[in-house]
């Protein structure tokens, strides 16, 4: 949440969550006086809870490490308390577009089809799945999706002492699991994460992998000698699949400059003192006038999605869309006709960090 020398640069819904998880004793994060700190001891502190990344020299960073079990209970609580009409188990399938605006999004479920009619949508799916049913264009990329799993039964005496111990990174609360740290292995080609058949093949292949180094931790992991597979992560890892070619792309290039129209900011988690602007515009598709994006398929090229597929920037455009979504309602106006000004000064008063 910070740009790698202590200044905190994503706030607002994310701090909300933050401070959420927080009370409930479900995460961890370095206090305030400590970013940016470059004392060795502090550093080695926070790697071995896998809070800091990237190459060195490295500092203490604002990043934080969270229960996910917890996370999304305070997930349905934060929408249920703003009075979301939650509508989990439906698989979009479809848009009905009438010339430059979404009239419909088309639904599957157990329940079957049904269309429900929008003034505004945003496209979070990671994927970009609205804007491609919707004629926008996108970009793809293929990549080697990995699988999180997490073991039980460790002698953590032994793996703590273990010279093998900065491999391994203790979990928020105190179940006494470790995750597995370091090197892994790739399945054997790079996939379409919009494929399914891709999705298959990866899926199967990554159980597999995982129960081999599981073997190979047993037999080379101090502490893991009796360890065994406690649960894997609910979906594959995906980093990529496909991004809008919005009205503007954000690019590498634009590290460190200031837009007009910037709705958030993000660090970049592998390198220290360096931020994105990300406008507005590259919250919107070329066409349709009540689309946006927001999350992983926001328009931005392969290097500066680095940083903005990050879970703590996809609050911050997650946000900084909601906000525009909203307004666009209240007035009647369509995204590219939306005052800006207005819009930044909505997110500054709900704590977003715009400067």
């Amino acid at each position: 949440l910070d740009d790698g020398r202590g200044r905190q640069v994503i706030a607002g819904l994310c701090q909300e969550m933050v401070d959420r998880l927080a009370a409930r004793n479900a995460c961890l994060f370095p206090p305030r006086e400590e970013w940016g700190s470059a004392d060795g001891a502090l550093v080695e502190k926070y790697r071995r809870l896998g809070l800091v990344w990237g190459s060195g020299p490295h500092a203490v960073r604002y990043s934080v490490a969270y229960d996910p079990e917890e996370f999304k209970v305070e997930a349905d609580r934060l929408l249920l308390d703003a009075g979301v009409d939650l509508r989990f188990h439906r698989w979009a399938v479809g848009v009905v577009r009438d010339g430059t605006r979404l009239t419909h999004v088309v639904f599957e479920s157990k329940a079957g089809r049904e269309a429900i009619a929008c003034g505004a949508v945003i496209d979070a799916t990671g994927d970009a799945d609205l804007c491609a049913l919707a004629g926008e264009p996108f970009e793809s990329e293929r990549v080697y999706p990995w699988l999180w799993f997490r073991t039980a039964n460790v002698d953590e005496a032994a793996a703590e002492n273990s010279q093998q111990r900065p491999f391994y990174y203790r979990t928020v609360n105190e179940s006494g699991y470790l995750h597995p740290w370091g090197s892994a292995q790739r399945i054997g080609r790079d996939i379409d994460a919009t494929n399914p058949d891709d999705l298959t093949y990866a899926e199967i292949e990554c159980r597999r992998l995982v129960r081999a180094e599981l073997d190979r931790m047993r037999g080379q992991a101090p502490g893991f000698e009796r360890a065994y597979i406690s649960g894997f992560a609910t979906t594959l890892g995906i980093t990529e699949s496909r991004r809008l070619c919005g009205r503007y792309v954000l690019t590498r290039e634009d590290m460190d400059r200031t837009f007009e129209d910037v709705v958030a900011l993000t660090g970049n988690w592998t390198k220290y003192g360096a931020v994105y602007s990300i406008p507005y515009r590259s919250l919107l598709p070329p066409g349709a006038e009540n689309l946006l994006t927001a999350g992983r398929c926001i328009s931005a090229d392969h290097r500066a999605h680095h940083s903005t597929k990050e879970i703590p920037a996809c609050f911050a455009t997650g946000q900084a869309a909601g906000t525009a979504a909203a307004l666009m309602l209240q007035r009647n106006e369509a995204s590219s006709l939306l005052s800006v000004s207005s819009l930044q000064a909505r997110l500054v008063a709900e704590g977003a960090i715009l400067g």
